[in-house]
């Protein structure tokens, strides 16, 4: 067995070989001092005290003592990797953006791949939407593009973002993962019906990292050289074909091999089997998105292949592991608000609240300067601007130029070229209840015209087992959220239910029984 084992389990042996016959480095502290030994503390004799001089511990402890960063509040699990985007096609009359400018033209890329709801050990084969985040190094700055495994989300307002994400977290009392809280908070809010039956489809549990599609999701907005704009959506198909994990699989790798999709992708990349996806445009005019039946800025819903059919653009390659897991993944911080010019936001309102709240996550969990961290640094470009100081300046914090603007002393200028796209916008400021605007016309869609007949079934079951550790009052909410977008689906599920509530009633009564000693006769009457 030892000797047939795969490019992750011999990790530390490729390594020792790539080292060769060159003499071991001589061990230093954290400021390269040389370390005379690194087995033994100093102390008043061989039983005495510890020396505060000690500085070879104190520089390991100190360092050791904060090694983890805060994890991520979502998306915590994942794997990353490293390679390229190809400009196939020409889309230049959509977007003036570098990275599309010529056929054939490759801007170094980084992806990270991840779970949301689970912690950073949590197993790889949980049914959970996938992340899908792509950073693009171009030479116009990074352009960050954050997005999931499917073309839609739970909620279309971002101020219920991080309701929806302690609902699927774990309960603040218990701190365990609570089914009344999840199903609670979907069945109280219907927009979430489309993203729910997708989760609970085939797709809901990828067969690791490569064999799913990405979307970056959201509307955006893309602007040409003559300052034309369009709305776009960004698709990522799988070139290695969709393959997802049945329930039964899933659970068994789950208990065997937790880290299953991160060992998959790592080792396929390692022995030259790079995965590839095909990236696509979706494109809508603003005279389209004014005549469009719903609102086209909408997370919950798509925008039909039929009318806005895909554009091909080119190809994503990943063909390089991360050289350190910490230093290339874990640091890797991927914020929307990175649009080069010829890419922008459009008024989706999930979007714009991404557009704060993730630098600001970055800032709180890495510092102020985590773009000055090599996997997020904009390397292909000189960074020039008016921010300063801060914890882990890790440049020359920009010499003595000026650190204020406008100024008389030669120091950077804004640039005309870069100003955003005009466009006018009109309406009263309220909060707008979103709550009702459609919930089901496309899941209903869904789930009569793209699901088979063998797919309907495993999704009831597959949320009937789920909803059942969920109060009654609760699965009847959902099921009638369910039977609003087809009365045979939300029938489906209910029997499936009757069935699983009454199984669980009988075990309980035999529990019962067993603890209280009850009789044949005093069981049958309960």
């Amino acid at each position: 067995m030892a000797n047939n084992r795969d490019h992750a389990s011999d990790q530390m042996k490729n390594w020792k070989e790539q080292q060769g016959s060159q003499k071991p480095d001589i061990l230093t502290t954290g400021a390269g001092v040389p370390v005379g030994d690194k087995l033994n503390i100093l102390s008043v004799g061989p039983r005495g005290p510890l020396l505060v001089q000690d500085v070879v511990f104190t520089d390991e402890m100190a360092h050791f003592d904060r090694e983890r960063i805060p994890e991520r509040v979502v998306h915590a699990k994942g794997a990353g990797a490293f390679g390229y985007f190809e400009v196939s096609h020409d889309i230049t009359r959509y977007s003036k953006a570098k990275v599309f400018e010529s056929i054939g033209k490759r801007t170094p890329i980084a992806v990270r791949f991840s779970t949301v709801a689970g912690e950073s050990g949590s197993a790889d084969t949980v049914r959970d939407p996938r992340g899908f985040a792509v950073k693009f190094y171009t030479e116009e700055g990074n352009w960050d593009l954050t997005g999931n495994n499917t073309p839609i989300f739970f909620i279309r307002d971002p101020l219920l973002f991080p309701s929806f994400v302690h609902s699927q977290k774990r309960n603040p009392q218990t701190h365990l993962k609570d089914p009344d809280m999840v199903w609670d908070f979907w069945s109280l809010r219907p927009e979430s019906l489309h993203q729910v039956t997708f989760l609970f489809t085939d797709r809901g549990i990828p067969d690791g990292h490569r064999h799913m599609n990405g979307y970056g999701s959201h509307t955006f907005k893309l602007v040409n050289a003559s300052g034309e704009a369009v709305y776009c959506k960004f698709h990522y198909k799988t070139d290695q074909g969709i393959k997802n994990l049945s329930v039964e699989e899933a659970g068994r790798l789950a208990r065997d091999d937790p880290d299953y999709g991160l060992r998959d992708l790592y080792n396929a990349i390692a022995t030259g089997n790079y995965p590839s996806w095909t990236f696509y445009i979706q494109v809508m005019t603003f005279e389209q998105a004014e005549k469009f039946p719903f609102n086209p800025f909408d997370l919950t819903k798509i925008w039909p292949h039929k009318d806005y059919p895909l554009i091909p653009v080119g190809k994503l390659v990943l063909n390089r592991n991360p050289s350190n897991y910490f230093a290339e993944v874990e640091q890797l911080a991927f914020d929307p608000s990175n649009m080069p010019p010829g890419i922008e936001a459009s008024p989706d309102k999930m979007l714009q609240g991404r557009l704060f709240a993730y630098p600001d996550t970055h800032r709180h969990r890495l510092g102020p300067n985590y773009l000055h961290l090599p996997v997020n640094c904009p390397y292909r470009t000189r960074v020039t601007n008016y921010q300063r100081d801060g914890p882990m300046c890790m440049f020359d914090n920009q010499g003595g130029a000026p650190n204020y603007y406008p100024n008389s002393f030669g120091a950077p200028q804004d640039s005309h070229m870069a100003l955003e796209h005009r466009f006018r916008t009109s309406g009263d400021v309220q909060r707008y209840n979103s709550a009702n605007e459609d919930n089901v016309t496309q899941v209903r869609e869904f789930y009569r015209r793209v699901l088979n007949e063998g797919q309907r079934q495993r999704l009831c079951e597959n949320i009937a087992q789920h909803l059942k550790d969920a109060q009654l009052f609760i699965q009847k909410k959902a099921v009638k959220n369910f039977s609003d977008v087809d009365s045979e689906y939300g029938r489906r599920i209910q029997v499936l239910l009757d069935k699983y509530n009454a199984e669980g009633h009988q075990k309980a009564i035999h529990t019962y029984a067993q603890a209280t000693h009850l009789t044949a006769k005093e069981k049958a009457n309960l």
